[in-house]
């Protein structure tokens, strides 16, 4: 089943059928892509590793400050997204996250950093994905409540004030993220450190 809001425009090149500028869906793009490569050794596939996705976003108020969740199952700020679900991109799983945690449907896209981080725990190791969430009008930001039972509150605080709130590689990983607001280059980092 295909759950990403998959959307693109594709030039002429990738399928006869499809023109550059058209609108296709993640679904056209599979079905260009022809059959699937065959497993040249079979069952390697079940047996190839498999990681943890996340997709979450940096979203501001007017004055600049950041929107953490406040989880009720950890005792560490978040910023808005989650966990992608099987076939959900990293972007759907933000947006779906964003809808269900805070109600809002939010115009996410631009990538502004891609985070390894090792196992840890039960944890297996995964790629955390952080997007800009844009920011807030004073009337958004103020009628914002959770809208998930698995958090209790949303507090909008300046990076600094968020700090001692965060693991210390989600603080990592949020500094990159606003150091890609600022010069437009999205960072890739291992635990936070790019």
């Amino acid at each position: 089943m295909l759950t990403s809001s998959w959307q693109a425009e594709v030039p002429a090149v990738l399928a006869g059928t499809i023109q550059y500028g058209e609108a296709v869906t993640l679904a056209d793009d599979l079905s260009a892509e022809g059959e699937p490569e065959r497993e040249f050794n079979p069952g390697i596939a079940q047996r190839l590793p498999r990681k943890r996705v996340a997709g979450g976003a940096l979203i501001r108020d007017r004055a600049g400050r950041i929107l953490f969740v406040v989880p009720g199952y950890k005792p560490f700020l978040d910023i808005p997204g989650g966990i992608a679900d099987a076939d959900e991109s990293p972007l759907a799983a933000c947006r779906r996250e964003i809808q269900e945690e805070i109600g809002l449907d939010l115009p996410v896209s631009r990538l502004l950093v891609v985070d390894w981080m090792p196992a840890h725990g039960v944890w297996l190791d995964g790629l955390m994905f952080i997007f800009d969430g844009g920011q807030l009008d004073d009337d958004q930001a103020q009628a914002l409540k959770p809208t998930d039972d698995e958090l209790t509150g949303l507090r909008f605080l300046r990076y600094e004030e968020a700090v001692p709130h965060l693991r210390p590689s989600m603080a990592r990983r949020v500094q990159s993220a606003l150091d890609a607001l600022t010069d437009g280059q999205p960072r890739y980092a291992e635990f936070g450190r790019s």
